[in-house]
């Protein structure tokens, strides 16, 4: 089985080409896409096939699909107009004939409120009426939202607008592995998973936080308004603010918060917890 995974210079990409060669798939078989190759050199020294591509570009999208089988579509972390960029890469697979498309995409897509998952339910309706049969994988947040953040956690407190909403947690290997399952095994046509682990409250994981680190760590609730205003103030550009502040407003209405069922069945095991999740990372510091 030829499997083409997009997005390979990301980290969840990365991760899942990782979990790809663990699970005994050929090198020879994996092609890892990416706009900056260099990143991933690595891997074709491992036997992976690097092609560089870039979701704006049909024509690199040709080349780098060309002759796959199964093609995993990792969401696009570049904000303006990513359904389009996606519509460019289910385009190009359908143009090669692939046997499937795998979408990671959002808690919730179709019916979510959250600004974030506009450009999933755009992507999921799109995909729908595509003649590929494909599987979406709905991913939930990633524990290393909030680990790669832990030096700010402890120098100035966690800062947030989800009350006391829980957000499904687990790390980013962990819907990696799934996303390799779905890709290697069959019965998944047509499917959507809703994946995501343990579902904490900020308060709480800032609590988990505390504990990991033996530091204090409160966690400070704001208006979404100022939240947006305080992410806009520490250095992300528009859109982002609002709709990473718009995040957490979805938190505190439940709608990051997902069954873990899903995550456990592909896994075969139960989510990392967070308390786990969260040792490791202190530890990695």
């Amino acid at each position: 089985m030829s499997i083409v995974v997009t997005g390979a210079t990301g980290h969840l990409g990365r991760l899942v080409v990782e979990s790809l060669l663990e699970r005994g798939v050929p090198a020879s078989s994996i092609t890892a896409v990416g706009r900056s190759t260099d990143r991933i050199s690595d891997l074709g020294d491992r036997g992976v096939q690097v092609v560089a591509a870039d979701y704006r570009d049909p024509t690199s999208l040709d080349a780098a699909f060309a002759g796959a089988e199964v093609v995993l579509l990792v969401s696009s972390n570049d904000f303006d107009d990513r359904a389009g960029q996606h519509r460019n890469a289910i385009d190009a697979a359908t143009r090669a004939g692939v046997s499937r498309i795998v979408y990671t995409s959002g808690p919730q897509a179709l019916t979510s409120s959250v600004l974030l998952m506009s450009d999933h339910r755009a992507t999921e309706e799109y995909l729908a009426e595509s003649p590929v049969p494909s599987t979406v994988l709905r991913n939930a947040w990633y524990v290393e939202n909030y680990t790669a953040q832990l030096d700010t956690y402890l120098e100035h407190g966690m800062v947030g607008s989800a009350g006391d909403g829980r957000v499904s947690l687990a790390p980013r290997a962990d819907y990696a592995e799934a996303a390799a399952v779905v890709l290697t095994t069959d019965g998944h046509e047509g499917r959507t998973y809703e994946l995501g682990g343990e579902a904490v409250t900020l308060p709480q994981l800032a609590a988990a936080i505390s504990e990991a680190t033996g530091r204090p760590v409160a966690y400070t609730d704001v208006p979404v308004d100022a939240f947006a205003g305080i992410l806009a103030g520490a250095g992300l550009p528009d859109p982002l603010p609002m709709i990473f502040a718009d995040v957490d407003r979805g938190i505190a209405e439940g709608e990051l918060e997902v069954d873990p069922a899903d995550l456990e069945t592909l896994l075969g095991r139960p989510a990392t917890p967070v308390s786990v999740a969260l040792g490791a990372a202190v530890t990695a510091r």
